[in-house]
């Protein structure tokens, strides 16, 4: 069983940073698949950065350039640096490690 506890959400202004944590517990592997998802009200939940199980990263188009995965495999966390926030990145965002999910963090971008 692997339970996950993200932080670091919050209320920033448009063009902020915030670094968003995701701490596993459990049995981890570092070759399981990890990444950050987010879901924005009345849309579906997509893909923001991963490490896939083959290895390297994947962004989505939206936040290249501005976000920034990264991950801790002897604390078992992982991580998501977010620069140059805008208002489309409001969202709950979830970590996910292989098929378990996170609980969510909310991210508010508004002035």
């Amino acid at each position: 069983q692997v339970q996950l506890v993200e932080s670091g959400g919050g209320l920033v202004q448009p063009g902020g940073s915030l670094r968003l944590s995701c701490a596993a517990s459990g049995s981890i592997f570092s070759w399981y698949a990890m990444g950050w998802y987010r879901q924005a009200p009345g849309k579906q939940r997509e893909l923001v950065a991963t490490f896939p199980s083959g290895g390297g990263t994947n962004y989505s188009d939206s936040v290249k350039g501005r976000f920034t995965i990264s991950r801790d495999n002897a604390k078992n966390t992982v991580y998501l640096q977010m620069n140059s926030l805008k208002p489309e990145d409001t969202a709950v965002y979830y970590c996910k490690v292989a098929h378990y999910w996170g609980q969510g963090t909310q991210v508010t971008v508004s002035s």
